[in-house]
Parts: C-alpha cells; sequence; structure tokens
C-alpha cells in the first residue's frame, strides 16, 4: 500500500483502499422531477447527508439527455413516476433501449402505493420504489439500502 496525491480532489489518497472510498462519495445521482420543490429538497438532502454529487432533470427527456452525458454519467437515477409529457415508466423504458445508458439503476419515487401500482413498478425492472412523502434526513440511506451501496 502506497500513498498517491490526487489532483482531482486536491487530497493525499492512501491507494488502493482509499479510491474505492473516494469512488462511493462521490456518487452522481440524477433527479427527475417535475416538481420544482422536490427537485430541490432531494438534492439538498442527498448532498448534505451523503456528499453526493447531484444533477436534476425537470422532465424524461431533458433526464434522458443528462444521463447520456458521458462527463456526468450518473450511478443512479432518482426519478418521479407522474410527469407530464413523458412519464416514469416512459422515460425508463426509453432509457432501457440506449446501451450505454440502460445498466444505471433508477429508483422510481411516487406517491402511489396501491399493490396494483407496486406489482406494475416491479414488473418494469426498476431497481426500486421509494414513496413520497419521503425523509430527506433517511433518504440517502433509503438509495443506498435498495442499491447495496455502504452506509452512509
Amino acid at each position: 500500500m502506497y500513498w498517491r496525491w490526487s489532483r482531482d480532489c486536491e487530497i493525499l489518497l492512501r491507494w488502493p483502499d482509499a479510491r474505492e472510498t473516494l469512488v462511493e462519495a462521490m456518487r452522481n445521482i440524477l433527479i427527475i422531477d417535475d416538481e420544482d420543490d422536490i427537485r430541490e429538497v432531494a438534492a439538498l438532502s442527498l448532498e448534505a447527508t451523503a456528499g453526493w454529487d447531484i444533477t436534476t432533470a425537470c422532465c424524461g427527456a431533458d433526464g434522458i439527455r443528462a444521463a447520456s452525458d458521458p462527463e456526468r454519467r450518473p450511478h443512479a437515477i432518482l426519478m418521479d413516476v407522474m410527469m407530464p409529457g413523458m412519464d416514469g415508466p416512459t422515460t425508463f423504458r426509453k432509457m432501457q433501449l440506449d446501451p450505454e445508458i440502460a445498466g444505471i439503476p433508477v429508483l422510481l419515487l411516487t406517491a402511489k402505493v396501491q399493490g396494483v401500482d407496486q406489482r406494475r413498478f416491479a414488473g418494469l425492472g426498476v431497481s426500486g420504489v421509494l414513496f413520497k412523502p419521503f425523509d430527506p434526513l433517511t433518504l440517502a440511506q433509503q438509495i443506498a439500502d435498495v442499491l447495496g451501496w455502504p452506509s452512509v
């Protein structure tokens, strides 16, 4: 084991262990939601509690464009179900057609908690479903738990 200077973060890293820790801390999450206040609360929550880098999009089409950006490819996507134009499930299906972004885990965010809706969402192949209203203090841990990431 040896130490290595990281110019990207301007910190001294213990290599190779620190690289894995740094990547976990520097996760990029894309939030796709048409409601400004939900995007803002979720973004602030994830930044404050987990230190994750957040990208936001206000609709499915913008979300697909943001996910496709190779410079800021997200580690996970938190996406609202009910959006005007292209809803969450439709956006997810379109993402699955693009091999560059099809492997990004997607968690749906919804107020629909009825059994038929939950079964429909599970049948899509998304990584998980989180429910509104969410607790901003536990949102990051909920995402980490669903995706099997280390605790935040």
